[in-house]
């Protein structure tokens, strides 16, 4: 009973221990060889939100995802795309969360359009609330 339960324990670690052994990707600590196109990748990194860290941008952080996408965003844009282009692949493969800067879109709005209803209904409460205190003041 006990080698049955050391075999799946060892089945279990063998995956994460293997994480671990994979190289980072070629472009993920590797600059692009012409200024200009590494110039247009490392300002789209720092737009990009690493999906580990969550609150650095991939140009920052040293997360094994960060340089992934590093890399991805590098290879990319030397392939000829654009740094719009490159977002626009990443955001349909992470999700809106990836960027700092979502656009407004059907699943988006919500987030840009609530906090200004909250505010408008906060405010029409506090000015009846301010009306019936100056009404009863003045009775």
């Amino acid at each position: 009973m006990r080698w049955v339960a050391l075999i799946a324990l060892a089945l279990i670690a063998m995956p994460v221990a293997a994480q671990d052994r994979v190289p980072p990707a070629p472009y993920a600590y590797t600059q692009l060889e012409d200024p200009a196109l590494e110039a247009e990748a490392r300002e789209l990194m720092y737009e990009l939100r690493c999906l580990e860290c969550q609150s650095q941008s991939i140009a920052d952080s040293d997360a094994p995802m960060a340089g992934d996408m590093r890399h991805q965003v590098r290879s990319r844009i030397a392939a000829g795309e654009s740094p719009d282009e490159v977002r626009d692949w990443l955001v349909s493969r992470y999700g809106d969360y990836v960027t700092f800067e979502p656009q407004i879109s059907a699943t988006t709005w919500p987030l840009f359009v609530l906090p200004v209803l909250v505010l408008l209904l906060a405010g029409g409460i506090m000015l009846r609330r301010f009306k019936r205190h100056r009404s009863s003041d003045t009775a």
